[in-house]
């Protein structure tokens, strides 16, 4: 049996980090995916509900915020509760086993996310929070010296 859920959305409220009396952190966050709509409707978006645990959920505290784009993979979970009437309420919520950035660091706003000079985070970084090989939008590409190749004026006689 399979039960694997990818969503990308925004958060709608900044995470909420908490610790159990054990001291594992635990984060819930919600999140709006857009629905596709078509010329009759308007767009809508459902709002789903999930939960990080231990170094996940430090990682969504400490990087995410109200309105970024978040990329959340794990599975969906029933829950309940009873609530102070002794009304028993049930609902389904995101186990969030994978988190990563939904947007690169120059596409959002001002508020967009840094990674820390300091190294405090000691559980890996995300694959968009990685350091690349290529140059930064704001660095000039060198090729070097152009004369070392030879124009091809046709594709006639293609030396490969």
């Amino acid at each position: 049996m399979i039960n694997k859920v990818i969503l990308m959305g925004r958060l709608v409220a900044d995470p909420e980090l908490r610790k159990t009396q054990s001291d594992i952190s635990v984060c819930r966050f919600r999140i709006a995916v857009n629905r596709p709509f078509s010329k009759d409707r308007e767009n809508s978006a459902d709002f789903i509900s999930c939960t990080a645990w231990r170094s996940t959920a430090d990682f969504v505290q400490r990087y995410f915020t109200k309105g970024r784009m978040i990329i959340v993979e794990g599975s969906l979970r029933n829950a309940n509760y009873t609530d102070a009437n002794g009304v028993k309420h049930y609902f389904m919520e995101v186990q969030a086993e994978n988190v990563t950035f939904g947007e690169s660091k120059g596409s959002s706003d001002a508020n967009s996310f840094r990674v820390p000079d300091d190294n405090a985070y000691s559980a890996p970084a995300p694959a968009a929070a990685r350091t690349s090989s290529f140059p930064a939008a704001d660095e000039t590409l060198s090729l070097g010296d152009m004369g070392d190749f030879e124009e091809i004026l046709s594709d006639g006689d293609v030396p490969f």
